[in-house]
């Protein structure tokens, strides 16, 4: 008896033992994976931007409120030196506290005040002072601190979706349009309905914009679609895989994040919940403006727009509001 119980016992041990080392595995292949997103400066799209101390984003301690920016830019045709357009604009903003996540998108033609430059649309920051300057202009615009940000072309985007086997999502219209910038590799043409999205099939879907509110209805869409993704990204199954998404999806993303940051906001994640979604600026904000020609979107009070995001913080999409009692029933109470 007593040595069916030391084998009983050794045999746990060993499992454990087992478990540690794959667990330790897993952790040291993420790591080496994540290590390569934050490129060196001879590596980088964005190595020819210097580093000026008046941009550089605040450092996150991992108490406070912690905000990431997305960008997505096309690539395609650029010379050497140059930079894309962020087209895709979204500002992650996690709660270490009440556990909340509420996601941003900016729309790409707001006229915005770029330090150190004269006022151009949000996306052109990032073409004339790397990354760094597009933090401060959009957390300016918004009264927040961006701390991080992430940075992919088309390719990043379809490699992540596809690393993830695909999403199921529903497409809310018939999407068409052909696109001759790159030979109609990235010709757009979806049918309405529940589908199977893989990479090609999503990049089409959150970049078509030929709605009647154009840019408006895209960002939504690119909100709802990241909701997606983020809940896929929680699966089980993919986090035992991550090492091997991120290896596939790494060459073609940049981010300021070190491995630890990374593995720190992915736990903060993890452990959070979407609580809501908003559109920068808001449509009671927004009025069309010409500016030396050039057509954007002007900010009726900036001021306001802060006190929006603030207020958006706050809100909760996920708990049911509470019906305010009407007189009648109020009446009924206090007899």
């Amino acid at each position: 008896m007593k040595k069916k119980w030391k084998i009983t016992l050794f045999s746990i041990l060993g499992l454990a033992f087992i478990f540690l080392c794959a667990v330790g595995w897993w952790v040291w292949a993420s790591v080496n994976e994540i290590d390569k997103a934050q490129k060196p400066k001879e590596e980088s799209r964005f190595g020819q931007f210097e580093e000026k101390p008046e941009y550089q984003p605040p450092e996150w301690e991992g108490s406070e409120r912690v905000n990431v920016l997305l960008m997505g830019g096309d690539d395609r045709g650029l010379r050497e030196n140059e930079v894309a357009r962020s087209d895709t604009m979204l500002v992650v903003s996690f709660d270490p506290v009440t556990k909340k996540i509420h996601l941003f998108s900016v729309l790409r033609d707001t006229r915005v005040e770029i330090p150190g430059y004269k006022d151009n649309r949000a996306n052109t920051a990032i073409t004339l002072g790397g990354p760094d300057l597009a933090m401060k202009t959009i957390g300016n615009l918004m009264g927040l601190d961006i701390q991080y940000y992430v940075y992919a072309d088309f390719q990043g985007f379809i490699k992540l979706v596809d690393a993830l086997g695909g999403v199921d999502f529903y497409v809310e219209k018939d999407m068409k349009w052909t696109d001759n910038a790159d030979g109609n590799r990235y010709d757009i043409d979806l049918k309405k309905g529940q589908q199977h999205l893989d990479g090609e099939k999503a990049l089409q879907y959150v970049r078509f914009r030929h709605d009647k509110l154009s840019d408006f209805t895209r960002t939504e869409r690119q909100r709802e679609f990241l909701k997606a993704v983020a809940a896929k990204l929680k699966n089980g199954w993919n986090l035992i895989k991550l090492p091997d998404i991120l290896s596939e999806v790494v060459p073609y993303i940049e981010t300021n994040m070190s491995s630890n940051d990374m593995l720190k906001l992915a736990s903060l994640g993890y452990n959070s919940h979407q609580a809501g979604s908003a559109q920068i600026p808001p449509m009671d904000l927004v009025f069309d403006e010409n500016v030396g020609g050039s057509a954007m979107l002007g900010v009726r009070d900036r001021d306001k727009l802060k006190e929006y995001v603030q207020e958006v913080l706050v809100v909760d999409d996920t708990v049911p509001e509470t019906p305010e009692p009407s007189a009648s029933s109020s009446a009924a109470a206090a007899q």
